[in-house]
């Protein structure tokens, strides 16, 4: 008797919930989203050593995170030693230090299961470690040597220069290399900083002499902006903080602007001749700081474009309907210290190459002429609406996301930015994204890079005969490749 009445009482219960499921998935409702990001002010510390640090304690695990932004970058790289940026911040955590050779270093690291990470790239550097709460002093102890007294071992020094001289020989292998390397000459011209590459030369000029100038001019309390989570007591933690920051032994050089002399390349459709079966296209267009009032707009404007993956009205022609490309897209990311690129990229066969670069053309202008339909609004605002909160889903990340607002500057010049976001990007509308869209995808400005089978490419496909040229004002031209060790023009 007990049996068939718990039968039956979860047969009702059953009936009852199957009768509150819609049938079709786009019935399905949910309660408004109720989120508000944290506010910085609330982690920040402002040591009396010298740095801005971020400190958010967490309790859940016994590990303590510990991450330094350094103000220096490639572009501090003194004349002819290109290379010496990347070079010092990777000795710097890997070469040893003072009292340890790198082996005795790493030895001693896998010892206490902790890492340590170094770096220096394009806009800047960074040293942290990670390590069991238990073993903090011992981690901070080693980054502070690691800081201040790095010993850029000889062998591990020769090494990296062997590794990278042995790697050059690849740089003309690949076509995606290819594509990046002279994107960004297109993008931002030839001699702005990111376009200047090691070479052969520039390596084998390089001694652990510059190695140790770049890292006592740049590496120094003054330049760091830190973000620290983990298992600790903030109070406790922010004296560690102090202790490792007190007393630097090197004075050092105050930081300098990222430079923002960039130039776009003429109007044009530039070619790479290289032998492989596929084209990989980029169509770019100057594009927009973060900090621009347009900015909102514009990432709405592009999410439905070609950025908001399947979608966005790029994948769908070039990738669903026609399936010319496994992957087409967009981006028109904001950029940080100067306006970044607008790209609209693909990888097709030889012979469609000019067809799919006519559809993303032609989806480009689409978006210029005719207003946007509300369902992709809706979905574009709401892939940035309902993703905000995952910018702050771990302590880890609260830390580093506002230590980067320091580090940028952003911090300082909109401190409601996270707090306004959602409503900034709720308020776009339509007639904002045609508007975005007829003042930034300018055809007149258009600039091609084609790397693939040049006679293969401007033969086209007898289907969809497409003539190339027509497609960007300024012409055809030739972009010769690079010589893998001096990066100049082969003839």
């Amino acid at each position: 008797m007990k049996k068939i009445i718990l039968g039956l009482t979860m047969a009702l219960v059953f009936a009852v919930n199957a009768a509150e499921i819609p049938d079709r998935p786009e019935k399905l409702k949910f309660p408004k989203l109720k989120y508000e990001p944290p506010s910085g002010a609330e982690f920040r510390v402002q040591l009396k050593s010298g740095p801005v640090a971020f400190v958010v304690p967490n309790r859940e695990l016994p590990l303590v995170s510990v991450s330094i932004m350094v103000r220096t970058g490639q572009y501090n790289e003194p004349k002819g030693k290109a290379g010496l940026a990347g070079m010092t911040g990777f000795l710097i955590g890997k070469g040893g230090t003072k009292t340890r050779t790198a082996e005795e270093l790493e030895e001693r690291l896998a010892f206490l299961a902790a890492g340590l990470s170094s770096s220096v790239g394009a806009t800047s550097g960074g040293v942290g470690v990670n390590t069991l709460s238990k073993d903090l002093d011992e981690g901070l102890a080693i980054l502070r040597e690691v800081l201040t007294t790095p010993r850029f071992q000889k062998s591990r020094f020769d090494l990296y220069k062997q590794q990278q001289v042995q790697g050059m020989k690849q740089r003309n292998d690949d076509s995606k290399n290819i594509e990046r390397r002279e994107l960004l000459r297109l993008a931002y011209g030839p001699d702005f900083f990111r376009n200047v590459i090691p070479t052969k030369a520039s390596l084998e000029s390089i001694r652990v002499e510059d190695l140790r100038a770049f890292h006592q001019a740049w590496f120094h309390p003054e330049n760091f902006v830190v973000s620290v989570s983990g298992d600790f007591d903030r109070k406790t933690m922010v004296a560690k903080l102090e202790t490792l920051f007190a007393k630097w032994p090197f004075k050092g050089k105050p930081a300098v602007p990222v430079p923002t002399n960039k130039r776009f390349a003429k109007p044009g459709i530039y070619v790479v001749d290289k032998d492989v079966n596929q084209g990989r296209v980029d169509i770019m267009l100057p594009g927009i700081h973060r900090d621009h009032p347009d900015f909102y707009a514009v990432q709405v404007m592009n999410d439905i474009l070609g950025g908001g993956g399947f979608t966005s009205r790029i994948t769908n022609r070039v990738r669903s309907d026609e399936g010319l490309a496994y992957s087409a897209y967009s981006f028109m990311p904001g950029g940080t210290y100067y306006p970044l690129t607008f790209v609209a990229g693909y990888q097709s066969k030889s012979a469609t190459v000019p067809f799919a670069a006519q559809i993303v053309l032609e989806e480009m202008r689409r978006i210029t002429v005719e207003a946007v339909t509300e369902k992709e609004m809706v979905t574009a605002k709401s892939s940035y609406i309902q993703t905000f909160p995952q910018t702050f889903e771990t302590k880890g990340k609260v830390a580093a996301t506002f230590a980067n607002e320091e580090f940028t500057g952003r911090g300082a010049r909109n401190p409601a930015y996270y707090k306004e976001f959602r409503a900034k990007m709720a308020a776009v509308t339509k007639a904002d994204v045609q508007r975005v869209a007829k003042k930034y995808l300018t055809p007149d400005k258009v600039v091609i890079l084609i790397v693939g089978d040049k006679d293969a490419i401007l033969k086209g496909h007898p289907d969809h005969p497409v003539n190339l040229d027509s497609l960007a004002r300024g012409g055809l031209k030739d972009v010769p490749l690079r010589d893998p060790f001096t990066m100049q023009p082969i003839k």
